[in-house]
């Protein structure tokens, strides 16, 4: 028998209104199926069950008051069948039987045997390619091993295991795309003594613990297959049925942008059709097109003019253009310029580069440029805010996050460096140049490329005087850092030899004035030329 219980159903919430119980005892229950609605103070949703199997009690009514962690019902499970075979109940206390006493005379019988899913890879990510698999079946693997090389619109990175045991099952391959949720191997982890996984089961089963497991016997071996904690309930929700977020869900649909024709806006399963329709529809009437309102041309025959080779976007270089073509068609830009005085600051540099090369670390302007760039976004929050133009809103952002665009073998990414504004100059270099490593190395990580505010483009190491990035949206401004370079300098009635850092600062121009930006631009130049108070931050 199990029990389900009523889950957390958010922060300072710990009761509901039942307004009606959707099952009743002799129903068959399946996973995911809505067992009551209730309301709470702040929303009316379903309770999603997480067990299955013949429900023989049901012990709330229509119109009562429940509680969080209540029992609201029992139901007694159906043997799952992993295989064509099915295990009577016979059976599986004979089976039982036989591991209790193997597990007396110390003989290792059972085993764990567990699915490890693609991880969520990040907001609006759905799926990815399978570059290379890193493990085979008959492997032994550990905890943060690399189990798969993928590629997504955003970076190519190494997926690492959740598990440790030996790989039984794969099921993915090389060259194929793969979804989020979906079962990429199986691990078994052998259990010295059976009756210690009859007594993590049984614990996992009590109510103080809110679990639930599904034991899967099966002939000749005793199988485990754990299932996850009961999940919370987001109040924020759209109001659906579990089967309808599900379809949601496998067709790409964010649910919450459905509107709902049922009562009260509930959404049913044919709004979620329609709206998919309407989307294709509207992607249909887009197609051929590189922008808003703008019509692709067609390209001609360029093998008429000599040899040519066509060669595949990678998902790098693909998202990046839609991305760049999206910013640059949807934000108005502008671009400021100016030089820094950096003679001073290069002293410095190069007199405290002996400190930190000692650890391994390499100072650079792009260093300070983080710290002075955290401090001047906090001057003017304007430069620390995304645009939401359906809400007709600005977002200002209270945290600092910069990212740093590193030039790869596999095209421009952009690793974010957090809380700069809690951190020196030599942890942002460290941590600063372990990122850019790891994305030139294809081992970043996503939550290594998100959360970013402001964005720094340093060009100065290959060349060049000026040049005009394109804001990275929803960010509001960049700023672009050509070479250094010296130049004379009228200083006290003399020509005088001086280092003058080439600064351009793009910005969209529905939040950022032209007045605005060049104060900010000039305070960043003053700083660059007046390093010194930045080192005692």
């Amino acid at each position: 028998m199990k029990e389900f219980i009523l889950p957390e159903l958010g922060e300072n919430i710990e009761s509901a209104s039942i307004l009606k119980v959707l099952v009743v005892p002799g129903d068959i229950l399946e996973f995911d199926q809505a067992v009551l609605e209730i309301e709470t103070d702040k929303a009316t949703i379903e309770v999603p069950s997480t067990v299955s199997g013949i429900i023989k009690d049901v012990f709330v009514k229509d119109g009562e008051k429940i509680k969080v962690g209540q029992v609201i019902l029992r139901v007694e499970e159906i043997e799952v069948q992993p295989q064509s075979t099915k295990t009577t109940q016979t059976e599986a206390k004979t089976v039982s039987a036989k591991n209790d006493k193997a597990a007396r005379d110390n003989k290792p019988q059972a085993s764990v045997v567990t699915e490890f899913k693609l991880p969520e890879l990040g907001e609006n990510i759905e799926s990815a390619n399978v570059l290379k698999l890193l493990v085979s079946v008959g492997d032994v693997i550990q905890k943060e091993q690399g189990i798969l090389e993928i590629e997504t619109d955003k970076a190519t990175i190494e997926v690492p295991s959740t598990l440790n045991g030996k790989v039984v099952e794969l099921f993915v391959k090389e060259g194929t795309k793969a979804k989020v949720g979906q079962v990429v191997l199986r691990v078994e982890t052998s259990i010295p003594q059976a009756n210690e996984m009859k007594t993590k089961v049984e614990t996992a089963l009590t109510a103080q613990e809110k679990k639930e497991e599904t034991i899967e016997i099966v002939r000749g071996s005793a199988t485990a297959v754990i299932i996850d904690n009961q999940p919370k309930i987001n109040l924020q929700s759209a109001p659906a049925a579990p089967s309808v977020r599900r379809l949601a869900r496998e067709i790409g649909i964010d649910i919450n942008q459905v509107p709902g024709s049922g009562s009260g806006g509930r959404i049913r399963m044919s709004d979620v059709k329609e709206y998919s329709k309407k989307l294709h529809e509207n992607r249909d009437s887009s197609s051929g097109q590189v922008g808003i309102g703008i019509k692709a041309e067609s390209l001609p025959d360029f093998s008429k003019f000599g040899e040519v080779e066509r060669k595949a976007m990678s998902n790098i270089r693909s998202k990046t253009a839609d991305h760049l073509s999206y910013a640059w068609a949807t934000i108005p830009h502008v671009t400021q310029f100016d030089k820094a005085d950096i003679t001073d600051l290069e002293k410095i540099r190069k007199g405290f580069s002996s400190i930190p090369e000692q650890d391994g670390i390499k100072l650079t302007v792009t260093s300070f440029l983080l710290k002075i760039a955290s401090s001047a976004i906090k001057e003017f929050p304007q430069f620390n805010a995304s645009v939401d133009m359906e809400k007709k809103e600005i977002i200002y952002k209270k945290y600092t996050n910069i990212g740093v665009a590193v030039d790869t073998e596999n095209g421009l990414i952009v690793p974010v460096v957090k809380n700069v504004d809690q951190k020196n100059i030599f942890q942002l270099t460290k941590e600063m140049n372990e990122l850019a490593e790891k994305a030139r190395k294809r081992k970043i990580g996503l939550d290594d490329l998100q959360g970013g505010c402001f964005t720094i483009s340093n060009l100065g190491g290959i060349g060049g005087t000026y040049f005009t990035p394109i804001v990275n949206s929803p960010e509001v401004a960049i700023l672009g850092v050509s070479r250094g370079t010296f130049e004379p300098v009228y200083k006290d009635g003399h020509f005088i030899p001086r280092l003058m850092l080439p600064l351009s600062l793009s910005y969209d121009h529905r939040v950022i004035d032209g007045a605005d930006a060049i104060r900010f631009l000039r305070w960043i130049v003053v700083s660059l030329e007046n390093p010194s108070k930045f080192l005692i931050q």
